[in-house]
């Protein structure tokens, strides 16, 4: 089966000819014909299988006819880095098409965004935070809706935006068309699809497991040891691109600065990079500028590199849904991969669920080489965050004892205090009664300065 066999329009065929696109994956040639047809689809599919083709392609062909400037197609991502990948697939298939699309998420200004929209937009890929932002200003309109379309489903869930997803749901006209795709189906997914499809079809493409072209390893190590077999394990490998995963946006950052100290060409992506500085270690990393790139999970499902060779886990992830995505990063479109994983005793547990979703041991291996009996550092630095700077008054405070300047602070502090005030003073140091106390001192026992008492 080729691509010829969708009939799609002259000017997408074009596309998909220049970009070297020949037999469709399975989830395409199980999606597309639905999708075309007007059927709301829910596809179940890995990483890595083609999936983002199999609802751009046709909706790029049912937008090609009607009106233009109008929005009429929404896909909602869980990242900016997937946000931006659809983008960039909907601007190579339908290059020669002239439909308009754009990007919209936080953490860049919402202005430009603002500015582009007003242009007219065929096509939006939003993350919803800021989606919601801009139907709260009333900046986008999704009166002229016809298809939406809500990928990595289960991410967006994982991510709490569930209940935003809920509230963009209330902005779209109820006569559309709604494509939802998932790598897994947990009970969370199953209710929205029942709140959200009509009558859809199910297409199911290996979507238990990683994909079958990825080879798994597992590499026993302890703790402290873990960026030093990291290091020797990339040296004795024969690798294209590499991408490591951490728990954590320090570690990700320390871990990248020790590659380029090692002298690899290395990147960190990870939450606390500004937009700028993020899409720049993702474009170095595809267009081969770093060879290696460490990230935490915010990318197991925004990058989409062919050439990467490897993923390695230098954490173990916490569900096996993560290890799905995280390795569906390698192994894509039929191409071979290797997926190496650092394990520690307290992983044994998420080393059998992973095995049970596989169906399979994983094999355990050793680093040739590799002195495993290392003892721990008595004080284990390696990923200790840098002291804060304290701001603020750093005068050095002079002899508390005696002090005029802490006698004339200490009376400064009584006469602003409010009157339920509580005020310490070092021993040593008198202050004066005030009027109404030394009056109180003086009076007669029985009588009262209150005459209306």
């Amino acid at each position: 089966m080729s691509f010829n066999s969708f009939k799609f329009h002259p000017q997408i065929e074009a596309s998909i000819k220049a970009l070297g696109y020949d037999v469709p994956t399975p989830i395409q040639r199980q999606a597309i014909p639905p999708v075309l047809a007007g059927k709301d689809v829910m596809g179940l599919a890995q990483t890595g299988t083609g999936k983002t083709a199999a609802f751009v392609l046709p909706i790029i062909q049912q937008l090609l006819l009607g009106p233009r400037g109008k929005l009429r197609s929404l896909i909602v991502a869980p990242t900016r880095e997937l946000a931006e990948q659809i983008n960039a697939s909907i601007d190579e298939l339908g290059r020669n098409t002239h439909l308009k699309s754009c990007t919209i998420y936080g953490g860049v200004g919402i202005n430009p965004q603002i500015k582009k929209l007003r242009t007219g937009m065929d096509i939006i890929v939003a993350c919803p935070g800021r989606l919601l932002d801009h139907l709260s200003q009333d900046t986008v309109s999704l009166a002229d809706l016809e298809i939406l379309v809500l990928d990595e489903a289960d991410r967006m869930f994982d991510m709490g935006f569930l209940p935003d997803i809920r509230r963009i749901i209330k902005h779209v006209p109820a006569k559309r068309q709604t494509l939802m795709f998932s790598a897994t189906m947990p009970d969370s997914i199953r209710k929205l699809t029942d709140e959200v499809l009509n009558d859809p079809i199910t297409v199911k493409i290996g979507h238990t497991a990683p994909a079958s072209t990825v080879s798994h390893g597992l590499y026993p190590v302890a703790p402290h040891l873990k960026t030093k077999l990291l290091l020797d394990l990339i040296k004795q490998t024969d690798t294209e691109s590499i991408l490591i995963f951490t728990k954590t946006k320090h570690r990700a950052k320390r871990i990248g600065q020790q590659l380029q100290q090692a002298g690899y060409t290395a990147a960190s992506l990870q939450g606390n990079l500004s937009q700028n500085r993020r899409q720049e270690a993702l474009d170095g990393f595809r267009d081969g500028t770093y060879q290696i790139l460490v990230a935490t999970d915010i990318a197991a499902r925004g990058i989409d590199v062919l050439s990467i060779s490897h993923v390695i886990n230098y954490d173990m992830p916490d569900t096996t849904d993560t290890y799905t995505h995280r390795i569906g990063r390698t192994g894509r479109v039929a191409k071979t991969g290797d997926a190496f994983t650092f394990i520690s005793k307290e992983d044994e547990q998420q080393v059998r669920d992973i095995e049970r979703v596989l169906g399979k041991k994983i094999e355990r291996r050793i680093l040739e080489g590799f002195d495993y009996k290392q003892p721990p550092p008595e004080r284990n630095n390696e990923f200790a965050r840098p002291p804060r700077s304290h701001q603020g008054n750093t005068r050095q405070k002079p002899d508390q004892n005696n002090s005029p300047w802490k006698a004339k602070a200490i009376e400064h502090s009584v006469s602003n205090a409010g009157p339920k005030a509580s005020v310490s003073r070092p021993a040593g140091v008198r202050t004066q009664p005030s009027p109404q106390r030394r009056q109180m001192r003086n009076k007669k026992p029985g009588s009262s300065t209150n005459k209306n008492f």
